[in-house]
């Protein structure tokens, strides 16, 4: 598939996505640009996430209360959910995932994708009373 021209709100957009590690949701971009771009629109954020799925420059990562979480890094890596905060975190490991992948091609199955997702409460929010 041709990738398509990239308009300067779709560049804001994937640019956002880009420059954070927070792993975002369209709320947290559609916050951060409209203050720079008032006729910027919820949809349009959407529509250019949808658009960045499709053409695989993003991976969604889980969903957080309902919201699509998403990574610029599409290589494979694990990342770590927070259940207080809802933080979205890349976890740099090197444990046994590559085990894990060989056992599954040598028992016959074609891995597309991995994702590795861990669930829990993060550093931060350990040390407060977490009430989700």
């Amino acid at each position: 598939m041709a990738k398509r021209n990239f308009s300067s709100k779709r560049n804001a957009i994937y640019k956002a996505v880009c420059d954070t590690k927070t792993h975002p949701g369209a709320r947290w971009i559609y916050d951060k640009l409209k203050p720079e771009m008032p006729d910027l629109s919820l949809a349009t954020v959407y529509r250019n996430i949808a658009v960045f799925k499709e053409e695989n420059m993003v991976n969604v990562v889980c969903s957080v209360n309902g919201e699509e979480r998403i990574d610029s890094n599409t290589t494979a890596h694990p990342h770590f959910v927070c259940s207080c905060c809802g933080g979205v975190y890349d976890i740099n490991t090197n444990d046994n995932a590559h085990n894990c992948q060989t056992e599954i091609l040598d028992k016959g199955f074609r891995a597309d994708k991995k994702f590795v997702l861990y669930h829990g409460i993060c550093p931060k929010c350990s040390s407060t009373d977490c009430t989700n």
